[in-house]
């Protein structure tokens, strides 16, 4: 079978990217060896293996290297073909499912990491808001990706449903750090409803690690970056 074979997968423990990789992996009962990097100061086994961004995720298989965490569940789906599966059959449906997806790393994720990197107050604030209007705006694919189903996907967990759920780790180790909260029952309730769902699912329950991992990895990256102090 094409799946068969070495697995690898270099990552840190609290990155959404490698997050994503784990839970698809972690779906698909595919076994693999997990190689912690660290990204800060880099070690030759990852610039060996992803010499141009210098990145984690990287999967490893059969000692072919592959990043880009989007790219990696698309091989995983494609080589791991067994239910379930990650992407929609559907052509528009899985179409969708990669336009919300793109929406998410470009705009998601750019947003709250802006909260860690913040000089100032104002400017901290500013990416706040700039989080809360992605997740709105989340809160409309999940209506319209959903079509009343408790995931993004439908009944079950699927690509879209990975890559907006890596992030829940950051979100509340940012309610920790800052008091923050950006999915609230009262403004986003289906996505309230929704994360809630895919906590408690096998995949979220099995790779996720505790927030407090989060914010002791925040609290360092703030220091080298000279960040505004968390507010006492």
């Amino acid at each position: 079978m094409a799946g068969e074979g070495d697995v690898k997968l270099l990552g840190l423990l609290v990155s959404p990217f490698v997050l994503r990789v784990r839970m698809a992996l972690q779906m698909k009962g595919v076994s693999y060896e997990y190689i912690e990097q660290d990204i800060l100061d880099k070690g030759e086994l990852l610039l060996k293996y992803n010499p141009v961004h210098k990145k984690v995720p990287v999967l490893i298989h059969n000692g072919v290297p592959l990043c880009e965490s989007q790219i990696i569940l698309q091989y995983i789906n494609e080589v791991w073909a067994a239910d379930p599966s990650i992407l929609p059959a559907d052509p528009y449906e899985r179409a969708t499912a990669r336009f919300w997806a793109a929406y998410v790393d470009d705009k998601l994720f750019p947003a709250w990491l802006g909260i860690l990197k913040a000089t100032t107050e104002e400017e901290r604030a500013k990416k706040v808001k700039e989080t809360l209007a992605v997740v709105e705006q989340l809160e409309v694919a999940l209506a319209h990706c959903s079509n009343g189903k408790p995931f993004f996907a439908g009944d079950s967990v699927g690509f879209l449903d990975l890559v907006v759920g890596c992030n829940l780790l950051w979100f509340e180790a940012l309610r920790r750090l800052f008091g923050v909260r950006f999915i609230v029952a009262g403004k986003t309730p289906l996505l309230a409803s929704w994360a809630e769902r895919f906590r408690g699912t096998d995949a979220a329950r099995e790779v996720m690690p505790d927030a407090d991992k989060a914010v002791e990895f925040a609290k360092m990256l703030m220091a080298r970056l000279g960040s505004a102090p968390v507010a006492s």
